[in-house]
């Protein structure tokens, strides 16, 4: 085999290599002796070289020996035409191949002259002969070997090439030293700080360049996802005879939109990772001028709970997407059992009485009963219908091997547990290796979209809908969505509910979507997060601070400020010059006035940060401090420090001040935040669930992840103040605390006794990047 193949051409060290791949070398091997059959023992490099790329380019194999035929009986000559042939035979799997059709896509028998080639490289030069005077030989030859190319497709690229070198000499001349100079490269603009952090994006962990939109990443041709209809064209996708006349309904039916669905199971409530898919079904479908269903996978109903429901469309909803229809895998229980019924006829499948203890793992013991008669498996489905069975006695299993090695995946199994939308009427369900294929397959899904570990199941995909001559969709795999410093599996979630780690589903300290909403993230936050991490196919685990920094950027631009004090001290002003008081107005956004003001009272007393009085001013202290004045954010006025009023133990609890108006006083060091006739308020202040990176990982937690709880991820403020601006705001309302933070009104919220939750710190902790 190895003088085989270096007798094509090909180096030892190219032999070697293509000799370990059994695929490959055994498509060479019969490729390389056909044509020697037709060609004799010595073939030239030219020929080596096509068979060689026909055999490592073509997806289906069934076509080798009639491509070598072109190539051995000379009528494929190029790589041009040989792409032409692998592209033809890829988008017409059906046999037999219109011979005639595929010779004029792949220009056999196609003579071009030389005359042909020197009246286009001619029309091409006089089209650019202008440009081509004013830059000479800096200018770009390729752009007039392409267009020569363009017109006379099938035309030798070498002859091409030496005929617009041959037009050029003429009408330019030998080059002069001036052509031999390097072209001057052109400074390209840089951007200004602020540019450079909006296209900032993540990549893996790591902060990237990436300017495009999460639109964009998955607009058109971006994703290399075949066109609707054309799924044959996939890599790995199975053609059957029925296949393109199903195709062909599939089109009439969807008109050639594109169909995607978000299907999650509705046992618990979505988490960020969920948003990525989310965010990649819902907007590949409105990227693409398509549609996508919200499809619940209610095939459990032992763990299913209405409020799960709810929450997941709201969820939806909330990151700004709207399902084409919301449907259910209940809605097609009795198409579904009803293709049960013919997969066993079919011979397919069959009733199965291994324990589930029996079958788990991936290497089971063969089941005794795979080669049952199928009459006796029809009946056997039939009495599982109508519960003659016990749980975990019978089980219906289809007859196929999954990638993982995994052998006759189970597609229905009983429980006798009443359905929250069908009741009692089924007490079998079916599987998701079942269910999830024959659903798409119902609703014409175009492209189902799921994440890696759905991989193995693949083959299993196209296998039922196959087994069934029903519409096949095409399944397509992008990477999980993970966060670091937290858990996100449902199990591990209501154990921290379950031990009173967190509240509940809803808790500000976990990553569900419930969560980050209650916090204050706002839904363009998770969405930016998302398209920064990017449509990938690795898996992607990110930081908790990098989504902080992208509801950072959008709070910015969103919440309206006002002041708060999370640990006030009382401040009289002695010489106050209205005795009942002013009312200064407060921009809502000081950067652009222009989006309005509101009022806030100031009264001769006020409060302020206890952090920001020192009796003792330190190097480099700025805030007040006897002897050092501050301003009053907005008011307009300085306070200066004239009696310090302690409690006995010699805690300060008063000050009293003189103030002067801002315009007429020395500039101070410092402007610090107020309330005054504030309202008394609480505020949550949260920090990370748990101590380390990976909760979850037993080399870093060996006690197991509730040994791993922050015990400082929740401080609460019982008797915070924040201006009465904030006195009409509803729950999830989001506010700029000045000098504080972003802050959320909590659901908790009272008449009389508001509940903010803050949201992120004003800048990023340098002790969490």
């Amino acid at each position: 085999a190895l003088g085989l193949f270096t007798g094509i051409g090909l180096s030892e060290a190219k032999a070697r290599e293509t000799l370990r791949n059994g695929v490959l070398s055994a498509l060479l091997r019969r490729a390389v002796l056909q044509a020697r059959s037709a060609l004799g023992p010595a073939l030239d490099k030219a020929t080596g070289t096509l068979l060689y790329n026909t055999a490592a380019r073509l997806k289906d194999p069934k076509h080798l020996g009639f491509l070598v035929g072109y190539i051995a009986r000379r009528e494929i000559l190029t790589d041009l035409q040989l792409s032409a042939a692998l592209e033809y035979v890829r988008s017409h799997p059906l046999e037999p191949l219109d011979v005639a059709d595929f010779e004029r896509a792949c220009g056999v028998g196609v003579c071009i002259t030389p005359e042909q080639i020197e009246e286009a490289v001619e029309a091409v030069i006089s089209k650019h002969r202008a440009e081509l005077l004013a830059e000479r030989y800096h200018f770009n030859m390729g752009l007039l070997m392409g267009e020569a190319r363009n017109r006379l497709r099938w035309a030798d690229g070498k002859t091409v090439k030496n005929e617009v070198d041959l037009q050029v000499l003429h009408l330019l001349g030998p080059k002069t030293e001036a052509d031999l100079e390097k072209k001057p490269k052109v400074a390209k603009a840089r951007l200004a700080p602020a540019e450079k952090q909006k296209v900032a994006v993540v990549e893996n962990g790591d902060m990237g360049t990436e300017t495009q939109s999460l639109m964009e990443q998955l607009q058109g041709e971006a994703l290399k996802f075949h066109k609707p209809g054309e799924n044959y064209k996939t890599e790995g996708y199975v053609v059957t005879p029925n296949t393109m006349a199903l195709l062909k309904q599939h089109l009439a039916i969807t008109g050639g939109q594109v169909r995607t669905r978000f299907p999650p199971e509705p046992n618990g409530i979505l988490h960020i990772g969920h948003a990525k898919a989310i965010n990649f079904n819902f907007g590949y479908a409105k990227a693409n001028g398509g549609v996508c269903f919200l499809r619940y996978d209610d095939t459990n109903p032992e763990k299913e709970e209405e409020k799960y429901f709810t929450a997941i469309r709201e969820m939806v909803e909330w990151l700004g997407y709207q399902p084409y229809a919301v449907t259910h895998a209940s809605d097609y229980f009795d198409q579904l059992y009803t293709w049960a019924l013919e997969l066993i006829r079919r011979g397919q499948a069959y009733v199965c009485h291994q324990k589930v203890e029996e079958i788990k793992g991936h290497n089971p013991p063969p089941s005794p009963w795979r080669d049952r008669p199928v009459e006796e498996s029809l009946l056997l489905f039939e009495d599982m219908r109508k519960g003659k069975f016990g749980e975990g006695e019978a089980t219906l299993r289809m007859k196929l091997v999954m990638e993982d090695g995994k052998m006759d995946p189970v597609a229905y199994r009983i429980k006798f547990t009443p359905h929250h939308r069908t009741g009692d009427k089924w007490c079998i369900y079916p599987t998701y290796d079942y269910t999830h294929c024959l659903c798409d397959s119902i609703e014409h899904i175009t492209h189902s979209l799921c994440t890696k570990e759905f991989q193995a199941r693949r083959s299993s995909y196209f296998w039922l809908c196959n087994a069934l001559d029903v519409y096949c969709p095409v399944q397509w795999e992008y990477g999980r969505l993970n966060l670091l410093y937290t858990v996100v599996s449902k199990r591990k979630i209501i154990r921290l509910v379950e031990t009173g780690a967190v509240r509940d589903w809803d808790d500000p300290r976990l990553f569900t979507l419930t969560a980050l909403r209650r916090r204050g993230f706002p839904p363009e936050a998770i969405n930016n997060f998302c398209a920064r991490v990017g449509v990938t196919v690795a898996q992607a685990t990110m930081e908790p601070h990098l989504l902080e920094a992208c509801a950072r950027e959008v709070l910015n631009e969103q919440a309206p400020r006002a002041m708060a004090v999370l640990e006030p001290l009382k401040v009289t002003i002695t010489n106050f010059p209205a005795p009942k008081g002013l009312e200064v107005l407060v921009p809502n956004f000081p950067a652009d006035e222009s989006r309005g003001f509101h009022k806030v009272p100031f009264h001769q007393t006020v409060y302020i940060e206890e952090t920001d009085f020192r009796e003792e001013a330190d190097k480099g202290y700025k805030r007040l401090a006897p002897g050092q004045p501050v301003g009053l954010r907005h008011a307009g006025y300085i306070i200066t420090v004239q009696n310090v009023i302690k409690d006995i133990s010699g805690r300060v609890i008063e000050l009293e001040v003189t103030c002067t108006k801002s315009d007429v006083a020395e500039k101070p060091k410092a402007f610090i935040h107020w309330v005054s006739v504030p309202l008394v308020c609480e505020v949550r202040l949260y920090e990370r669930l748990f101590l380390h990176k990976n909760p979850e990982d037993p080399s870093e937690v060996p006690g197991g992840f509730l040994s791993d709880l922050n015990p400082d991820s929740l401080r609460v403020v019982h008797n915070a103040l924040v201006d009465s601006s904030v006195h009409s705001a509803q729950p999830f309302d989001k506010f700029q605390f000045e000098r504080l933070g972003y802050f959320s009104v909590d659901p908790d919220s009272e008449e009389g006794k508001m509940v903010f939750n803050r949201t992120v710190t004003l800048k990023e902790d340098p002790g969490k990047a």
